[in-house]
Formats: structure tokens, C-alpha cells, sequence
């Protein structure tokens, strides 16, 4: 039995079970063994993170970000052994996706976090001199638990992604709840974690990680008194049962749950480029088997000729693309679920609908159609989130359908728009992005959304039930970390005893504060 990262040691856990790992690729079961935690386990991690997050708070914020670079050396140095455990749990092919992208990724995220950890910036320090009150965003009390999703092992994993970076870069330890796909992978990344933890000189428990726990011992853990805030990447049926327990508890819970990702194909796009943009949205769709949270799983377009043809180029790419591994069993009977479920709502298969048997954790490369007048009899229904590599096309009747249906989008991560480069759509563009401006986080342009940039701009995000609160992003710092952060007020409060920040004298060449209403570095 593998064991568990509590309080600066790998140990035995307090188990109430066990459970293995397979290889999507074959269905085979893998050979190490991992423990699924008892309450005494939450518990151990819960008061270890108690008292790490008041250590850190008299570590000096070079030494987080120096923590963080050291980290981020340390995946690179071990990059072939990470992704090779990563490939074998997810399927996902070393390279180019795991080595050569999504590592890199991760590390980038990892030294962003410890440069915003140095500079100081993202506390906003603000200080008004005539009523001598001041402010900034400081750490929480207590640690921040991160769950890891499936199908990023690396950028979302709860001990290496970007809740994980924003989490220590301001300043608060980490629970790490490891995702049961993946745990050798999260087992690694934890160890090279806590090197760089004996490294540097943090407290202990600046990063702990369990593997697995009960239902109910998982709402405990977002809830207890002494955790700090949750972030969760993963299912809505499953983060809305955390949700409800955090909120009981008056605890932050920051959720990223699930979007359809709305593609709006105009009709002078298709007329212009009809066979460029069925390229763009097979490979967008089939990209990581459809397991990307940007996925566009729900694509408009009007009823005509061209649209027709368009099916038929999709329909033809979809039969003869490979079809890749999705990342478990669980995932290719949601998969069939939701197919079920948005036929059963009115929609028709045009390709695919089918579990691949004998192959491993496969389900045909899927496309389904339905009209504009359907979805409007249906609109949750045929909203429906069809995780892996599937997709919906609604046929609108007429201009005006297409920005009804655009009014009835559900919150989602990203909605996308295809025009006419000569403007010919711009009416028309103009009317459906005023009516999904609200229900995305990120609206884009002749461009599919499957790629998200770690850049400070980046909202990866929105509203519900994309996310659970539409005011932040998981990714983009540092906007990220002050979802770990509280707003420090401190009213004439002496001078020495004010944080480096908020004093008269600013001795830190890159941070900018707002003074009396102006940004300054003075």
C-alpha cells in the first residue's frame, strides 16, 4: 500500500479501503496499490495545514517564490519519468501532449506564481494617508484543499497545478486531494513537492497530499473550521455535493464544473471557408478525446445548403479520425449517458453514439444534430455536457433563431464566433455576442477554444455552471490567487507594526500600490 504526505512525512494511512489505477489504453489494472483515507487522515491533514498556515506567515515571500522555482526544477529534471506514469494512468500520448505541452505548462505556471509571490502586486495595497486607514490582500487562515481533476494530470493536478500555484503563491499551504485516475502521477509530482519543501525550509505541511477519501468524509474536509477555501475541477454532480457542504460552513468553494462551449458558425463563414472551419472543429472536438473543459460541444449554425454540406464534411472527418482512449470506465458510461440523454431530448445521430467494446476505454467519435426549433423546446436538455468526443449541431431556421439560441446559453467557459472576414456577418456577430457576452468567461473570434494561454489577461472562467462564481479565473496570474486571499484592513495602525506593504516607504522595486487614488511604485 502506497502511502500518504501528512505533516512533512510519507506514511501509512489510516485506511478504510484501497483501490488501483488502470491503463485506458487496455482496461488492464495497474500494479500499485493506494489507500483510501479514514476520517483520522482529514483530520491529521487538516490540523497540520492549521499550523503550517500560521508558520507561513512569518516566512518571507521570497522564500514561497523560491520554493516554487526549486519545485518547478525539479518536474523539469524528472520530466521523462512523470510523463511516462502520466501516459500510462491517462492515455494521453507523452509527446507531444504530456512532455513537450502540458508539463511545461505546468512548470510556467508554477514560476508565474513565485514571480507574483516576490513582486507583490497582486495584494493591492492601497492606502489612503488622510484617515491613515490601509489595506492588501494577505493568506487565509488554515489550508487551501485543491481536487484535482481527471484529465489534466499535470496544469489542474491538486499538487502541481494552477490552484495548487495560486494557493502557495499567496502564501497558504496546500491539502492536495489527488484525482484516483492518476495517483502515481500525483504521488510523484507530491514527492519532488516536499524536496523542494526539505529544500528550501518551509513548514512541514506547506504541501500534504491524500489519494482518496469517502463521499462524506470529502464533505467534511471542505467544510471543517479549520481549512481555509476549496478548488475543485471536476463533475457538477459531485461539486455541487461539496459546494452545499462548504456553504453550510460559510466556507470559500471555487468550482469549475462544466460548459458546452458554444461555436456560432455565420453563414458567410461557411460560404467563405466551410471546409478550414470543419477542420478547426473536428480537430477541436477530437482534441485529448474530447477531454478538454473548452471542448465546443454545442455548435449553431443556419438552416441552408451550405449548413448541409458542413454536415456532411463533419460527419466525414468524424468516421475517419482514429478514436483515442478516453481516461477511465466512469467516463465512457457518462459519455453514453449524456448521447442518451440528448437523443432522448430530441436530437439524432449523425455519426457514431456507440461504446467500443473489447477496445480499452473507447466511445465512437459522436456528432448529433437538432433543430433551432427543438433546442428551444429543450434548451437545459440539449445542453447537456456530453464529456469526451462529441458534439451537438443545432440548425437554426433564421438569422433571428440563431440569437434567441444565443440568449438561452448556459454559463460557460468560452463561446465562439465564426464571421464572414469581410464583414459580411457583422450584424449579425455583433447581436449574438451581445447576448453571450454575459453567459461566457472568455468570448473569442474565428477561433476554436480548446486552447487556453497562461497569461495575466486569461479568464478561465464563468458563470455557473461553468464555474461557481463568475468574478474568477483558475487560470491567469495573478487574478488566480486572490481567490486564496482575504482583505487585510488595518486602521491606524503604527507604522512598524504594518506589513512591509502598507508602510510610508515602499522598499520594493516592483510593487505597485494605489496611494490617495494614484498607482504608484513610490
Amino acid at each position: 500500500m502506497e502511502k500518504i504526505l501528512v505533516d512533512g512525512e510519507w506514511r501509512a494511512a489510516e485506511s478504510t479501503g484501497s483501490f488501483k489505477a488502470i491503463d485506458p489504453n487496455t482496461g488492464e489494472t495497474l500494479d500499485h496499490e493506494y489507500p483510501v483515507s479514514s476520517r483520522a487522515d482529514v483530520d491529521a491533514v487538516l490540523a497540520a495545514g492549521l499550523r503550517a498556515s500560521h508558520e507561513l506567515r512569518g516566512v518571507a515571500r521570497e522564500k514561497v517564490a523560491r520554493f516554487l522555482e526549486r519545485y518547478a526544477d525539479l518536474v523539469d529534471e524528472r520530466q521523462d519519468q512523470i510523463s511516462e506514469a502520466a501516459s500510462l494512468e491517462t492515455a494521453l500520448p507523452v509527446s507531444p501532449r504530456l512532455k513537450d505541452v502540458e508539463l511545461p505548462r505546468t512548470t510556467d505556471q508554477l514560476r508565474q506564481a513565485a514571480a507574483a509571490a516576490r513582486d507583490r502586486s497582486w495584494t493591492l495595497p492601497t492606502i489612503d494617508t488622510a484617515s491613515n486607514i490601509r489595506s492588501m490582500f494577505g493568506p487565509l487562515e488554515g489550508a487551501v484543499v485543491v481536487f484535482g481533476p481527471n484529465n489534466f494530470p499535470f496544469a489542474f493536478n491538486g499538487v502541481a497545478g494552477g490552484d495548487f500555484a495560486a494557493a502557495i503563491g499567496a502564501g497558504n499551504p496546500v491539502i492536495a486531494k489527488a484525482h484516483p485516475s492518476h495517483p502515481r502521477t500525483s504521488q510523484m509530482l507530491a514527492e519532488a513537492a516536499f524536496e523542494a519543501v526539505e529544500e528550501v525550509g518551509l513548514p512541514a505541511a506547506t504541501v500534504q497530499m491524500i489519494y482518496r477519501t469517502s463521499h462524506a468524509d470529502g464533505e467534511y474536509l471542505v467544510s471543517h473550521p479549520s481549512v481555509a477555501a476549496t478548488g475543485y475541477t471536476g463533475s457538477r454532480s459531485a461539486a455541487l455535493k461539496l459546494k452545499a457542504a462548504a456553504d453550510r460552513a460559510g466556507k470559500p468553494i471555487y468550482l469549475e464544473m462544466s460548459s458546452v462551449n458554444p461555436v456560432f458558425v455565420l453563414p458567410g463563414s461557411l460560404s467563405e471557408r466551410a471546409e478550414a472551419i470543419a477542420d478547426e472543429l473536428t480537430g477541436s472536438v477530437l482534441l485529448g478525446t474530447g477531454q478538454f473543459c473548452t471542448c465546443p460541444g454545442f455548435v449553431v449554425a443556419q438552416a441552408g445548403e451550405e449548413t448541409d454540406s458542413f454536415v456532411t464534411l463533419l460527419r466525414e472527418r468524424m468516421e475517419k479520425a482514429g478514436v483515442g482512449a478516453l481516461l477511465g470506465v466512469g467516463v465512457v458510461e457518462g459519455l453514453g449517458e449524456s448521447v442518451e440523454t440528448l437523443v432522448n431530448a430530441g436530437a439524432e445521430l449523425v455519426v457514431g453514439g456507440t461504446a467500443l467494446e473489447g477496445q480499452g476505454c473507447r466511445f465512437q467519435n459522436t456528432l448529433l444534430r437538432t433543430s433551432g426549433r427543438e433546442f428551444l423546446g429543450a434548451p437545459e436538455k440539449l445542453q447537456t455536457e456530453a464529456f469526451g468526443n462529441c458534439s451537438l449541431l443545432v440548425v437554426a431556421e433564421d438569422a433571428d433563431q440563431m440569437v434567441t439560441i444565443a440568449g438561452l446559453i448556459e454559463g460557460s467557459l468560452t463561446g465562439s464566433i465564426y464571421s464572414h472576414t469581410g464583414g459580411d456577418d457583422d450584424a449579425l456577430c455583433a447581436d449574438i455576442a451581445d447576448r453571450l457576452r454575459t453567459r461566457v468567461g472568455r468570448l473569442l473570434n474565428d477561433k476554436m477554444p480548446t486552447g487556453v494561454a497562461v497569461v495575466p489577461s486569461m479568464n478561465h472562467g464563468g458563470p455557473y455552471p461553468a464555474t461557481g462564481h463568475p468574478g474568477f479565473t483558475s487560470v491567469g496570474i495573478p487574478a488566480s490567487l486572490r481567490r486564496f486571499a482575504m482583505l487585510e484592513c488595518y486602521d491606524n495602525v503604527r507604522e512598524q507594526r504594518l506589513p512591509p506593504e502598507l508602510r510610508d516607504e515602499n522598499t520594493t522595486a516592483d510593487l505597485w500600490r494605489l496611494v490617495d487614488g494614484r498607482w504608484t511604485l513610490s
